[in-house]
């Protein structure tokens, strides 16, 4: 009995961890939002690399203010950055020549088209980042963060940690199943010794 309560211990607490890596994320999803590791040290202290910061789409560019932390995609660049808003402009949009030179678009009357941009600096840089991004391409706005859990969910989602968290109950299912198929011999075993027993003295007799 010692040795199943042990074993069915390993059983929950295996799956437990696991169904919770997997339900953490999709909380958030539930509600609108994501998460994001953070993997470089930019915005120190506020969080560094390792972190999980909580984001939330915008659906407008009256959302963003001075002030917020966002995540975006640089111009020219499919990488994620999330940094602070230090300031808020409209720029002429541009667009590139034929000849790859970067010219401000204009609309019917010849006057350049004015875009809403952010300009952004990483918490832990002491200028602001060289270009100024499109709102168009900024992700979302950062809600929060949570220290340490991109270190987690990183293990979590590994070869290495998905099998720590699978591997021991699973092995301990097939011990539980095991020792299931012994027991049941064993008592099917005393039950036919049990029945031979009068049959024998019977003969004896």
């Amino acid at each position: 009995m010692a040795v199943s309560a042990v074993l069915w211990t390993v059983v929950a607490l295996g799956t437990l961890a696991y169904a919770t890596t997997l339900a953490v994320p999709l909380s958030f999803q539930l509600q609108g939002q994501r998460l994001l590791i953070v993997t470089s040290g930019s915005m120190a202290p506020t969080f560094v690399a390792g972190d999980v910061v909580v984001l939330k789409a915008i659906t407008d560019e009256s959302q963003l203010k001075v002030d917020q932390v966002v995540t975006f995609r640089p111009v020219g660049s499919q990488t994620l950055v999330t940094h602070r808003i230090v300031e808020l402009h409209k720029l002429p949009a541009m667009t590139q020549t034929a000849g790859g030179r970067a010219v401000p678009r204009l609309d019917s009357n010849g006057n350049p088209i004015l875009q809403p941009y952010i300009i952004t600096q990483g918490d832990a840089n002491k200028s602001p980042d060289p270009d100024a991004t499109p709102v168009s391409r900024v992700r979302g706005v950062v809600l929060g963060w949570h220290h340490g859990w991109g270190r987690v969910l990183l293990w979590a989602g590994s070869p290495q940690g998905r099998a720590t968290m699978l591997v021991p109950p699973l092995v301990a299912l097939g011990v539980l199943e095991l020792l299931s198929i012994l027991e049941s011999r064993g008592h099917d075993g005393h039950r036919r010794s049990r029945a031979r027993g009068p049959h024998d003295e019977l003969l004896l007799d």
